[in-house]
């Protein structure tokens, strides 16, 4: 087979992602790795099952950001660019602009010219969204401080390329011809005033054409009832701003981005999204191996330390600025140095504006090429770096929180029947429910912000950790009657218990369990009275569902309780199978055939007398003084 033909390319990448992927994954390194790796492996440099023509395969991989971008945009909905504006508009615009002032001016001091070194310090100060962005969802930081302060960075920086594509021409100093270009394009024979204006009016063509024309086409799509169409549609709609922006020579993905911010309010933004979510993810895979591939080892190898030196270098100088913006906004220690290492990578849209500026002989080859390969080197160091933060930084700083006592336990001033170890949202339940009732309770509770604000409401709550023999006896388990342990963290919640059989053996414990596997540990420490979260709301739905259906509500509500009943004596039957996965699963389908048996017998007894039992509408009739019909 031809080995330059498209199937068999194909075929080469698909196979690299699904073998390397999942091995990066599994060693903790991520997805965006594995594509890395997988595209040098297979690039020039390696195996070679990509050889030079392998290049070319960058313009469609950057497909994938293209999408990306496009999806991105469609999120920012002007209440979030709202809420953000302050991070967006202060902590983004301040990065810009400190990382490129710092990047120019090293680069001015290094001989560079005075218009290459402000296209340095703009193309150089951009961070990776694609690569910055999954790796913080992989690791579950995207809901952090530094999570969210990197997301409106990444937003602003996007939002910059604009002014920077339409700069770039006028920094130029020579008039370049047409067929010096890679491709033709409307700016040809423009000068620089010129070429401006035909940028800043493709940007206006994709406002308009996204705010008064591709509503009323999806209106007509909709019409149809046919769903491919729908796919047909979004891809056409990135596709068309793609060769709109190529048309003009600018990024594709700046104008995909660009489109979904004005499709942000539109109605049918959610079935855009899903249509082109599976393209993106698998583009996106390409992209990353693309750059993998890319990367030019034989420039490396000739000045491997002027380019490491430069790639730390700049990392480092964007890593400074980044903390002290981090400082600046008063992030916390962990989190500015999160906020640092996230962004002190280069990103994809580098090798775009590089690729812009070699075109307006901005930047000379030779200089493009080694910053292709800075670009490059970064971008694969990133996970690296943000690895190292979560085994090394992270730990650390965790460690000096949980050494460090930051607030004392409170003193403890009184003794009552209850003690509740822990009131966040279950135990507040059943703490405000025997409040109620007129008996009262001591509440221990290790969240010191919930403890803050639990007696702002009047609540009194003692912040201490009921797992410290101490705590308990100061909290009087030596007289009281029950200990209910409500903790959040099951660690927690065995300590607890396992303290309280052994000095306060004549406690009633009434346990919570959030996990089926917490439930049989708790049962083999001896706790009789287990309450597994969601269980009752969850059968409460239930009885609500039959009501609606028709059933009377004494028989739903006795349903209820024999269910839970015969779920209960399950469990404890399956506590002492549940190492044995296949008597365990066989066992499991036993109990539920008996279940529905058992349930249906019930049923069919119950129903036989319409008459019997209680029901809801004629109690509410009887409270309300009215007469039965």
């Amino acid at each position: 087979m031809n080995q330059h033909s498209l199937l068999f390319q194909s075929m080469v990448y698909l196979a690299a992602a699904i073998v390397f992927v999942p091995l990066a994954k599994k060693m903790g390194l991520g997805a965006v790795l594995g594509y890395l790796i997988a595209g040098v492996i297979i690039g020039p440099s390696l195996l070679g099952f990509i050889g030079k023509e392998g290049e070319d395969i960058m313009h469609f991989a950057e497909f994938g950001v293209v999408m990306m971008l496009f999806l991105i945009g469609m999120e920012l909905e002007p209440t979030l660019l709202w809420r953000l504006r302050t991070s967006i508009l202060g902590l983004g615009g301040l990065q810009v602009l400190g990382s490129a002032a710092a990047i120019a001016g090293l680069a001015y001091l290094l001989g560079q010219p005075f218009n290459a070194s402000l296209a340095l310090g703009m193309i150089l100060s951009l961070s990776s969204t694609a690569i910055v962005l999954q790796t913080l969802n992989e690791k579950g930081w995207m809901s952090t401080a530094a999570g969210q302060s990197s997301f409106s960075v990444l937003l602003f920086q996007d939002i910059a390329v604009i002014p920077m594509l339409a700069i770039f021409p006028l920094l130029a100093t020579q008039v370049v011809a047409a067929p010096e270009l890679h491709e033709h394009t409307l700016r040809d024979d423009l000068p620089a005033w010129g070429q401006t204006l035909v940028v800043l009016g493709a940007v206006a063509a994709i406002i308009i054409a996204g705010r008064y024309l591709v509503n009323p086409l999806m209106r007509i799509i909709a019409r149809t009832r046919v769903r491919e169409l729908f796919t047909a549609m979004a891809l056409l709609m990135v596709v068309a701003i793609a060769v709109l922006m190529n048309l003009v020579g600018l990024s594709s993905a700046l104008g995909a981005f660009l489109g979904g911010v004005v499709l942000a309010n539109s109605e049918y933004r959610h079935e855009l999204e899903s249509d082109i979510e599976p393209f993106k993810g698998l583009l996106l895979g390409l992209f990353f191996i693309a750059v993998g591939a890319s990367i030019d080892f034989s420039l490396i190898l000739q000045e491997p330390l002027l380019i490491f030196g430069l790639v730390i270098g700049l990392m480092l100088v964007k890593a400074i600025v980044l903390l002290i913006l981090g400082r600046i906004f008063k992030l916390s220690t962990d989190q500015n140095l999160l906020f640092a290492f996230a962004l002190a990578d280069i990103g994809e849209f580098a090798f775009v504006l590089l690729s812009f500026s070699s075109q307006v002989r901005l930047l000379d080859e030779k200089l493009t090429a080694m910053l292709t390969a800075i670009v490059a080197i970064s971008m694969a160091l990133t996970p690296l770096i943000m690895l190292l933060y979560e085994k090394v930084v992270q730990p650390k700083f965790t460690r000096q929180a949980s050494d460090k006592e930051e607030r004392s336990s409170d003193e403890i001033n009184e003794k009552n029947p209850v003690i509740i170890a822990g009131f966040g949202r279950f135990g507040s339940m059943t703490g405000r429910f025997i409040r109620a009732n007129g008996i009262k309770c001591t509440i221990l509770d290790l969240d010191s912000d919930r403890v803050d604000a639990l007696h702002n409401l009047g609540i009194k709550v003692y912040y201490g950790d009921a797992s410290r023999y101490d705590l308990l006896v100061a909290a009087g388990a030596n007289d009281a009657k029950l200990l209910i342990v409500a903790t959040d963290s099951f660690d927690q919640t065995r300590q607890i218990v396992e303290l309280a059989r052994k000095y306060f053996p004549h406690l009633q414990l009434l346990v919570r369990a959030q996990q089926v596997e917490d439930t049989f540990d708790l049962m083999d420490l001896g706790v009789l009275h287990i309450y597994r979260e969601t269980v009752d709301t969850s059968l409460r739905m239930g009885v609500d569902a039959l009501r609606m259906l028709g059933a009377r509500a004494y028989h739903s509500e006795r349903a209820a309780r024999t269910f839970f009943r015969q779920d209960e004596q399950t469990l404890k039957s399956l506590s002492a199978l549940r190492d044995d996965k296949k008597q365990y699963v066989n066992s499991m389908k036993e109990r539920i055939e008996e279940m529905e048996k058992l349930i249906s017998s019930d049923r069919i007894k119950t129903w036989l007398d319409e008459g019997q039992g209680w029901d809801a509408e004629s109690i509410r009739d009887e409270v309300r003084g009215e007469p039965e019909a």
